[in-house]
C-alpha cells in the first residue's frame, strides 16, 4: 500500500487516492463521474445523472434506521487546476502526484484536489461501507463548482428526496459554516489599436512569479501580491520615463484564483536599457520589502524577446495601464456582522492581450446584494471612463445565516459532545454551492463542515491529516444522531 492509503481514516484515503489517480479539473470530470458511477453500480446502489452531469446516488438506511430524516451529503467532483511554471503537468492526462509530509497532504507541484476531494472520498467512503450507522441516505456530486457552479445552478427540484444537507466544502476543522458569500463574474474588454513598432528598440519581457496565490475569497484578506496588479503597478511608475512600447500583457488563469504569476512584453529606446535593469530591480526590492511577509518569494526575470511587429498605439496603452492601475482589488470591506470574516472583495483574477483586444476576468464576492452590486458599479465606471466593455455574468446568491437551523444545532451539539469545546459557528467569504441549492429546495435545512485545508486553488494546497480524521468522526457521530421524520 502507498503511504496515502494507509491513513486514518483508511476507506477514506482510499477513495481520496483513487481521485487522485483520476484527472477531473473543472470541465473534464467525465472519467471521474463514470468510474463512480460503475463502482455504484457494482455496489447495487442506484445512481443517477441528471441533465447537466450531477450525480446523485442513494443507499438504503442501516437496520433500525429507517425512520430518520433522509440526509444528502454534498460534494462537487472537479478540482482548481493551478501548477507551478516549472512542473510538467496536463490536468486532462496526469494524475496528481500527492504525497505525505507530516501531518499533511500535499501536491508534488501542483494543486492537491482536497477542495473537494477530501469531501467527496468521505460520501462514497461512507455509501462504501457495512457498518457506518445512518438513516436513509443520498449523496450528491456536482459537476464544474470551481468554474461556475454550472451543477449547482443546473440541480433541478424533485431530484433529491433529502431534509437536511450536509455539504463538505468548507476548509477549518472546529468550525461549522452556516452561510457564504455569493458572487458574480465581471469580464472587461478594452479595445486595441496597434501601429508599427519602431525595428531599432530593443525589446523585452518582464514576468513575476513566485507569489502564494490561492483562493479569491478564502485568502483574500491575507494581503498576498496579486501578480497583474504588481506589474501594473510597475508599467504605472516607470512606462513614461523608460517611453516603453507595450506589446502584451497576460496574467492568472483562473477568475477565483488570485495570480501568482504575469508577463508583460514591450520594447524601449536602446539609451534607456540600463534605467529599465535599474527600474527592474528598484521595483523588485520595494515590492520584496513590502510582501516580505505575505509573499517573501517574489522574483522579477527580464528576457530578451523577438523584436515585434507592432505595438500598442499611446492612447490605447496609457489606458490599459490607468484602467489596471486604479481598478480595486482584494478586501473592499470587512464585514460588522461576523467579526474577521471578508464582507466584499474583488479580484483580478485574468488578464489576456489578443488582436483585438485586452480582456480581465474578475470575480465579485460579497456576503450581501447591495456589497456586489456597489463593485459592480464601480468596475462600471471605470469602464465606462475608460471606454472599454464590461460583461458580468453568472452571478449566484450567497446563502443567508439561519441561526434556528435544527441540523446546526445538532453539529454543534455534536461536536462539544466529542472534542469538549466549542465550535465557531461561521460564515465563509467564499461560493459555497448552499445559496443555489435554496432556490430549488427552499425548506432543506443546511450546514457545511471540512477538514483543515490550507491554500486552496494554488500549488501549495494541503490538507491536515489529524484533521481529517477529526471530521471523518465528527460527520459518522452526526449521521447518527438525525432524527425521526416528523
Amino acid at each position: 500500500m502507498t503511504a496515502l492509503s494507509q491513513l486514518y481514516p483508511q476507506p477514506l484515503w482510499q477513495w481520496f487516492e483513487q481521485i487522485c489517480a483520476i484527472p477531473h479539473p473543472s470541465k473534464h470530470e467525465q472519467a471521474l463521474s463514470q468510474h463512480i458511477q460503475a463502482w455504484a453500480k457494482s455496489k447495487q446502489l442506484a445512481v443517477v445523472e441528471d441533465a447537466v452531469g450531477n450525480l446523485i446516488i442513494r443507499k438504503p438506511a442501516t437496520p433500525g434506521m429507517e425512520d430518520r430524516k433522509i440526509v444528502v451529503i454534498q460534494a462537487h467532483i472537479d478540482m482548481v487546476p493551478q501548477k507551478n511554471a516549472d512542473k510538467v503537468h496536463d490536468f486532462t492526462k496526469d494524475p496528481i502526484e500527492a504525497y505525505v509530509d507530516g501531518d499533511w497532504v500535499k501536491a508534488k507541484g501542483t494543486t492537491l484536489g482536497s477542495d473537494n476531494g477530501i469531501g467527496m472520498a468521505s460520501a462514497l467512503a461512507i455509501l462504501g461501507s457495512d457498518d457506518i450507522k445512518h438513516g436513509p441516505l443520498e449523496v450528491l456530486l456536482t459537476i464544474d463548482e470551481e468554474a461556475g457552479m454550472t451543477g449547482a445552478f443546473g440541480l433541478q427540484a424533485g431530484m433529491l428526496d433529502a431534509e437536511i444537507l450536509i455539504n463538505t466544502d468548507s476548509e477549518q476543522e472546529g468550525e461549522i459554516y452556516m452561510g457564504c458569500a455569493g458572487g458574480v463574474d465581471a469580464q472587461i474588454t478594452l479595445p486595441m489599436v496597434w501601429q508599427a513598432s519602431e525595428q531599432s528598440y530593443s525589446a523585452f519581457s518582464l514576468h513575476i512569479s513566485g507569489l502564494k496565490g490561492g483562493h479569491s475569497g478564502v485568502n483574500i484578506h491575507l494581503g498576498r501580491g496579486n501578480a497583474n496588479k504588481l506589474l501594473a503597478r510597475f508599467l504605472f511608475e516607470n512606462a513614461d520615463d523608460l517611453a516603453l512600447e507595450l506589446t502584451q500583457f497576460s496574467g492568472g488563469s483562473l477568475r477565483n484564483a488570485i495570480p501568482r504569476e504575469a508577463n508583460i512584453s514591450f520594447m524601449l529606446p536602446e539609451e534607456n536599457l540600463s534605467a529599465l535593469h535599474e527600474k527592474v530591480a528598484e521595483f523588485e526590492a520595494l515590492i520584496r520589502t513590502e510582501l516580505a511577509i505575505a509573499d517573501p518569494d517574489i522574483r522579477l526575470v527580464l528576457n530578451t524577446i523577438p523584436t515585434p511587429k507592432r505595438v500598442m498605439s499611446e492612447n490605447s496603452q496609457n489606458t490599459l495601464i490607468d484602467l489596471l492601475h486604479v481598478c480595486p482589488n482584494g478586501v473592499i470591506r470587512m464585514s460588522d456582522e461576523v467579526e474577521g470574516v471578508t464582507e466584499t472583495s474583488l479580484n483580478i483574477g485574468v488578464i489576456s492581450t489578443d488582436d483585438e483586444q485586452v480582456t480581465i476576468l474578475c470575480l465579485i464576492r460579497s456576503l450581501i446584494d447591495s456589497g456586489r452590486s456597489q463593485v459592480e458599479g464601480m468596475l462600471t465606471a471605470l469602464t465606462n471612463l475608460a471606454g472599454a466593455d464590461i460583461d458580468l455574468s453568472g452571478a449566484y446568491p450567497g446563502w443567508k445565516p439561519d441561526n434556528s437551523s435544527p441540523v446546526m444545532a445538532i453539529v454543534r451539539e455534536t461536536y462539544q459532545d466529542i472534542y469538549h469545546k466549542e465550535p465557531v459557528i461561521m460564515v465563509i467569504h467564499a461560493g459555497l454551492e448552499c445559496g443555489l441549492f435554496k432556490k430549488p429546495y427552499p425548506e432543506m435545512d443546511m450546514v457545511s463542515i471540512g477538514p483543515t485545508i490550507r491554500y486552496p486553488h494554488g500549488p501549495d494546497e494541503m490538507v491536515n491529516i489529524t484533521t481529517v480524521g477529526q471530521y471523518w468522526t465528527l460527520l459518522l457521530a452526526v449521521l447518527e444522531r438525525i432524527p425521526v421524520k416528523a
